[in-house]
């Protein structure tokens, strides 16, 4: 039976919300079922009567007491013997909605997408408090950097909270610090990169950046992953600056995390 997802979003509270085009009703005992794309664990939900009207139908799911762990899994429709890969016309992507969701605190973070080849797919990540980087760039010799604070707890709102940006590398072992700003859950902060090159002289390497929040109970990593793009390393390019000679660069690891790179 052709199903095609017209519309998917993963709620505030972590509910799998989909409407569904069918080209006839759905049949008692259809399980919605998640495949571990990477294990090939599966887990099954019971659709019950979901309410067809003409040719299509409302379902929500709700995702946390399945139990599921992080990873990509994908969806299908069991009907007895019968299993369909549920196709999608639905990117399920919002910026605005990322960002509402990564203000509530989470162990799990949960976004409904639409894979390469056209099907809908969940991407479950653990949701560890971070700060979203937004904006990167060097000028006047100074690294700064704009974002979100994710999956925090504090509210968006015009409160002040003390905080520093701190920049770290080992061998040698290096730490620079900076005063931050942060009023509710957006930051800014700068370094200067003359400092960075005075820390450690003669010495390329790879300097690590973190945000530290009065209120936040551990250091926040700078990364990028509210969004569509993965694999920045590979993806996103920036110019390098030049200190001294030295080429200075923000870059990206494999997990999309930000880092510094000095010299090379």
């Amino acid at each position: 039976m052709p199903v095609v997802v017209s519309d998917a979003e993963v709620t505030l509270a972590d509910v799998l919300s989909l409407r569904l085009a069918v080209d006839e009703p759905l049949a008692d005992g259809t399980e919605l079922v998640l495949r571990n794309r990477a294990t090939a664990v599966e887990s099954r939900v019971p659709l019950g009567a979901p309410g067809v009207q003409a040719r299509e139908a409302a379902l929500a799911v709700s995702l946390a007491p399945l139990e599921l762990g992080p990873g990509r899994w994908d969806t299908y429709l069991q009907q007895g013997a019968s299993r369909t890969r549920l196709r999608s016309v639905d990117p399920g992507f919002s910026l605005d909605h990322l960002d509402a969701y990564a203000l509530s605190r989470r162990t799990l973070a949960y976004r409904a997408y639409r894979t390469r080849n056209g099907f809908l797919a969940l991407k479950i990540d653990d949701a560890r408090p971070a700060a979203e980087v937004r904006s990167v760039w060097f000028r006047e010799g100074r690294f700064e950097v704009t974002g979100l604070l994710a999956f925090t707890g504090l509210d968006d709102d015009e409160a002040r909270h003390e905080a520093r940006l701190a920049l770290r590398r080992s061998r040698p072992d290096a730490e620079l610090t900076s005063v931050a700003t942060v009023q509710g859950v957006r930051f800014h902060a700068a370094l200067s990169l003359c400092d960075v090159l005075a820390a450690a002289p003669d010495q390329t390497g790879t300097w690590e950046p973190s945000l530290r929040v009065r209120g936040v109970d551990t250091p926040l990593r700078l990364g990028s992953r509210l969004d569509d793009v993965d694999g920045k390393r590979r993806r996103l390019h920036y110019p390098a600056a030049q200190i001294d000679g030295v080429p200075i660069r923000p870059c990206y690891t494999a997990d999309d995390e930000l880092r510094i790179e000095v010299g090379g």
